[in-house]
Order: structure tokens, then C-alpha cells, then sequence
């Protein structure tokens, strides 16, 4: 494979509560190891179908705002018609319409080119899997 593309899976357990997992510390990391100082892009994507990958300022409250804004558009309740698993389940496969299970990010002189407040997050509000992947990929 050639050096100009490579790519890493992340496992990670994200427990039995909603939750907004940084990512930002694992894909400086992974960009340190595969990058060496290039320019590129970083692709994170998330294959499940009730998680997505949000950039958003974290520990400042804003990941708890955006947990508590999906509340408010997917409530977990009895109207989804998707019905398996925890009630209200329905919801977290809307999810991924709203927060998308990817992004793709610049990355300058092999580092991320984040602004002062961004992070990369995993939003996984689905209770009922607490295991995730999420694909790293340098194109670079």
C-alpha cells in the first residue's frame, strides 16, 4: 500500500449512557505516526448506523448542549416505527441524518488544522451498543 493513503480502525467502548467521545487526542496521534509532516486530508467515519462525527468545542458544556439538543429533535419515545431495542431506539438511527458518521478534515504539515476551540467527536446516543469503530484514513 502505498505511503500516500493509510488508514487505522479505533475500538472503542463508549459505555451504557449517550455520550460525546473526543477523538481529536487518538487522530493527532495516528496523523504523528502516518503523516510525517504532510499536507492531506483525514477522513474519520464511523460504520454504524446510530453514531455520527461531529467537530464541536467540548468541556466547555457544548457536548452536553448537543446531547440535550438531539433529546429535543429525536425524543426518546414510542413514535419511532424502527422498534428493536431500547425504547425509542428508533431515534438513534435517525441520528446519522442529522450528525453525520463522517467528516473529512485538513490536515496541515502532518497535524490537524483544527480551530482553538474544535474537537472531534463520536456521538453515539444508541445505549444498546457500547462498541464502536471508527475509521481514521490519511489521504496525503
Amino acid at each position: 500500500m502505498s505511503h500516500a493513503f493509510t488508514t487505522r480502525v479505533l475500538r472503542l467502548t463508549t459505555g451504557g449512557q449517550e455520550t460525546v467521545t473526543d477523538l481529536t487526542r487518538s487522530c493527532a496521534e495516528f496523523l504523528r505516526e502516518t503523516a510525517a509532516g504532510r499536507d492531506g486530508l483525514l477522513n474519520i467515519f464511523v460504520p454504524h448506523a446510530t453514531a455520527g462525527v461531529a467537530v464541536i468545542e467540548t468541556g466547555a458544556g457544548s457536548d452536553d448542549d448537543l446531547l440535550a439538543a438531539l433529546h429535543t429533535l429525536l425524543p426518546a419515545d414510542d413514535r419511532w416505527r424502527h422498534r428493536h431495542g431500547a425504547p425509542g431506539h428508533g431515534r438513534d438511527h435517525v441520528l446519522p441524518a442529522l450528525v453525520p458518521p463522517h467528516a473529512t478534515l485538513p490536515v496541515v504539515g502532518g497535524q490537524l488544522a483544527l480551530g482553538t476551540w474544535q474537537s472531534v467527536c463520536l456521538v453515539d446516543t444508541n445505549t444498546d451498543n457500547p462498541e464502536r469503530q471508527v475509521r481514521l484514513s490519511f489521504l496525503g
